[in-house]
């Protein structure tokens, strides 16, 4: 497997990174008690940690759904937290046209799950020479995500992550096969498993999604048993008010007991398995 700098502090294959946030740029408070809370309690737990949120959801359920600020709004947002906690940024990009911006403050852009095979924004993304962190479509066999890998690649940029979210199984419905995981390790890339986005009930509650939260644990345990380079995680500090995925988000208790606990495995396995 390619291993590579993300910063200047985070090196992939080193130790269980963790990227972790608010699903969208709410207001500054929210992201700047997150990203407070989330550094502290990773620094106790030794992980190197990449805050995560994005400036625009441009694929929810309803059209009255908060989307978020905006692009430049959002991302002077970004821009602040990366300078004061001295952390890395993940954001999203939905469009070619929105890579060259997003990279001037991210240190990963992310390629939605629903957008995986978007040839012109995989390349956009790759152009940038940011890590490039493509999510699995939720309709999407893993080892497909090689061609994802390669429209990254034919741009020379080979710092290319892949995450799993879960796969659709009937109506509004993911499951995860842990499969997945050592398949697209075997592509050469890190991988990261998304434990929040993974319990999702996509389109369950109609007008939003809904989300069986009480599976994050389970399944985050088993995927970093298995062997995967990182965690992503949604927190918020109250998941009941949250303007996106609140269902499947943790609170702040939760994160920190989730994390204490993946950080033991982590060592567990590092010690013990080969990856």
């Amino acid at each position: 497997m390619t291993n590579f700098k993300i910063s200047e502090n985070i090196k992939t294959g080193k130790s269980l990174i963790l990227i972790a946030g608010p699903c969208v740029v709410e207001d500054k408070n929210i992201c700047l008690d997150t990203a407070e809370f989330v550094s502290k309690t990773a620094k106790k737990l030794n992980l190197p940690y990449i805050f995560k949120a994005s400036y625009d959801k441009a694929n929810r359920s309803s059209v009255n759904s908060y989307r978020g600020p905006g692009i430049r709004q959002g991302l002077d947002i970004l821009a602040e937290i990366r300078e004061k906690f001295c952390i890395p940024i993940l954001t999203d990009i939905h469009e070619p046209e929105q890579a060259a911006e997003a990279a001037n403050v991210a240190d990963i852009i992310q390629i939605p799950a629903f957008l995986c095979r978007q040839t012109s924004l995989l390349i956009a993304a790759g152009k940038t020479g940011k890590t490039v962190n493509i999510k699995k479509g939720q309709f999407m066999a893993p080892h497909d995500m090689k061609n994802a890998v390669e429209k990254v690649y034919s741009t020379g940029n080979k710092k290319v992550m892949l995450t799993e979210r879960g796969t659709f199984f009937g109506y509004n419905n993911l499951v995860v096969d842990m499969r997945a995981l050592p398949i697209m390790k075997d592509l050469g890339t890190p991988v990261i498993f998304d434990a929040t986005h993974s319990v999702q009930t996509p389109g369950g509650l109609g007008h939003a999604s809904g989300g069986q939260k009480q599976f994050v644990a389970p399944l985050a345990r088993a995927a970093v048993a298995i062997g995967i380079d990182g965690i992503f995680l949604e927190t918020h500090p109250n998941p009941s008010k949250a303007l996106s995925d609140g269902p499947n988000s943790l609170s702040f208790k939760e994160l920190k007991e989730i994390l204490t606990e993946l950080a033991a495995i982590y060592e567990l396995q590092k010690k013990n398995f080969k990856n």
